[in-house]
Order: C-alpha cells, then structure tokens, then sequence
C-alpha cells in the first residue's frame, strides 16, 4: 500500500451549523459533515475515491504542498 498525504482545510457552513472540507491539493474534491469530525472523516473518504479515479485512468496522484502554514491571526481595528 502507498501512502500520500494532503493538507485539507476545513471551514464554518455559512448557511447552516455544518462544516465544509476540501484539499487545496485536489481541486474540485469537497465534501462537509455536521461537525469538525465527521467533515474530516468524509473528506479523508472523498479524496480516496478521488485517488481510485485518478490511479484508475492512469493519472498522476497531485503531491505538490502549496499550503506551508494555516493559522488564525486576530487584528485590531481602531473604533
């Protein structure tokens, strides 16, 4: 078995309590859940089907990092 890794984002639903995943490794793969937790859990299976697709037709797997660091940065705005 061969192991890949990707760096997945996982954001606040703006229109209902959910959660919305995607990788920006795998353009156009997505997926979302109820909470943080099954949003990683249905993303983690999202990209597997994707990779079956992609090794199916012959592809290659995409395994360049564009994102290096993810954090929340709080900024101060005069009133």
């Amino acid at each position: 078995m061969r192991f890949y890794s990707f760096q997945i984002v996982i954001e606040k639903e703006q229109d209902d309590p959910g959660y919305f995943a995607y990788s920006p490794t795998v353009p156009g793969c997505f997926s979302n859940g109820a909470t943080i937790e099954e949003a990683k859990s249905n993303i983690r299976e999202a990209i597997e089907q994707h990779l079956e697709s992609i090794l199916a037709h012959d592809q290659i797997v995409p395994q360049h990092a564009r994102l290096v660091h993810v954090e929340e940065l709080s900024v101060g705005v005069p009133e």
